[in-house]
């Protein structure tokens, strides 16, 4: 009888772990279960807070893209337009990509600073003198001088080294000066209404001013090198190019030298943005050998140039809009200067994808549309629209990693991301969007270097 007992007692106890182990399996299984039910709500949260926090920075940043990409589209269709002249200054395409991303670069940095100097108080949004704009306003001036003799010489020296049939010295100093000149005219004083219209309007400076200055650089930068082409013809082997010449390269040493010497904000953005730019000419050079390589192609599809000021130029804008957000968060503290992404940095990130994803396929539209109405050869719609969206979505990552890292690196070395950021950012953009482009052209018309 003992045995029997000691039997029901054995089976019970092994009954009762098992029960013990099977009501924990239940509650496991019941809480992975939960959580598992739970995650579509949560993710579903995540994006309802971020559009709800974010939606009126896309709202604001879309709507000063899309007025950017009819700026882009107008310069691309006066680009599409100048076949003649490009084949009249063998070598002025070179010169070209450059010296629109040169205007953006300088007036966008402008921007910026003018920006974070209204974020953090050292700047009102009242247009009265203060030795900060007076001082941004010289260096804009200055930079565009000395950027737009170094960009002459850059892109000689690349016909040069590519064995690429190209105009005088003389030639792309004048043209790249006196564009420099025309389009910096206009860009100034409507960098400066910008930055300080938009932000006493309650707007945010960082994702409307970049973009609309950048575009308005590309805009005024074709018609402002057209009218220097013009006027290069007319003074073109004679005395007064030579002199135009000298004159160009005493203006841009001595302004340099004023710059360095004259106040600690305007030396400290002279000589932060000078080798910043150089680097920017360099990169922009580049995008322009790139498309003076395909110069043949080009020819035979025009409507291709409509596409490349839309591209790059916006391409350009989505960078600089992260790169500018992201210097303002480092400016005041909202966002840590970390070598990882942080939260913010990626909710930042996110807003960029979502606006290539629009974007991109958008301007394809816009350039087929914008060589149409002016009877150029065009490669077709759906073609077109091809090109941007993949080049377009092969380079997005590029964009947020290049605008990060720049922010990133720059502030850790205690420089000041607004003069480095959005000049670099822009420039090294360009030759790798032209790159994408030309290869996403090759690849859907079937075509050969």
């Amino acid at each position: 009888m003992k045995w029997t007992e000691k039997l029901l007692k054995r089976i019970g106890d092994i009954i009762h772990i098992i029960l013990n182990w099977m009501v924990k399996l239940a509650v496991l299984v019941s809480k992975r279960s939960l959580k598992i039910l739970q995650f579509p709500f949560i993710i579903s949260g995540k994006i309802t807070n971020f559009f709800k926090d974010f939606s009126r920075v896309l709202g604001e940043t879309f709507t000063a893209l899309f007025i950017c990409a009819v700026g882009d589209l107008i310069a691309g269709i006066l680009l599409s337009g100048m076949t003649n002249t490009l084949e009249i200054l063998p070598g002025l395409l070179v010169l070209i990509p450059g010296a629109i991303g040169m205007r953006g670069n300088i007036f966008g940095a402008l921007g910026s600073r003018l920006g974070s100097n209204l974020h953090i108080g050292t700047l009102t949004p009242e247009l009265k003198k203060s030795p900060v704009l007076n001082q941004n306003i010289i260096s804009a001036m200055i930079l565009t001088v000395i950027m737009s003799i170094f960009l002459a010489f850059t892109a000689k020296g690349f016909c040069v080294l590519l064995g690429f049939k190209s105009i005088s010295i003389m030639d792309f100093t004048v043209i790249s000066v006196l564009g420099g000149i025309f389009s910096g005219a206009i860009l100034l004083p409507a960098t400066i209404l910008i930055s300080i219209k938009s932000y006493e309007n309650g707007w945010d400076p960082d994702n409307v001013t970049t973009p609309l200055i950048a575009a308005s650089g590309d805009l005024f930068t074709i018609p402002s090198i057209l009218l220097a082409v013009q006027i290069l013809l007319w003074v073109r082997n004679g005395y007064l190019e030579t002199i135009l010449f000298i004159i160009f390269i005493i203006i841009g040493i001595m302004g340099f030298i004023y710059g360095i010497q004259r106040g600690s904000q305007l030396k400290k953005i002279i000589m932060h943005s000078t080798p910043t730019l150089f680097l920017s000419s360099l990169f922009g050079t580049t995008a322009g050998t790139i498309l003076n390589s395909s110069f043949s192609t080009i020819l035979n599809n025009p409507s291709i140039l409509a596409l490349v000021p839309l591209f790059s130029g916006q391409s350009g804008d989505l960078v600089s809009i992260l790169g500018a957000r992201l210097s303002s968060g480092l400016h005041i503290g909202s966002i840590e200067s970390s070598l990882r992404p942080t939260e913010s940095a990626l909710r930042n990130f996110a807003i960029i994808v979502i606006l290539a994803i629009i974007i991109y396929p958008l301007i394809g539209i816009f350039a087929y549309f914008g060589s149409s109405v002016i009877g150029v050869k065009s490669v077709g719609l759906a073609n077109m629209v091809l090109i941007s969206t993949s080049a377009g979505l092969m380079l997005t990552p590029l964009l947020l990693l290049i605008a990060f890292y720049l922010n990133a690196i720059s502030y850790r070395r205690g420089l000041d991301p607004d003069n480095i950021v959005i000049p670099l950012s822009t420039s090294m953009t360009d030759p790798v969007a032209n790159t994408f482009l030309v290869l996403m052209v090759m690849f859907t018309l079937g075509l050969t270097l």
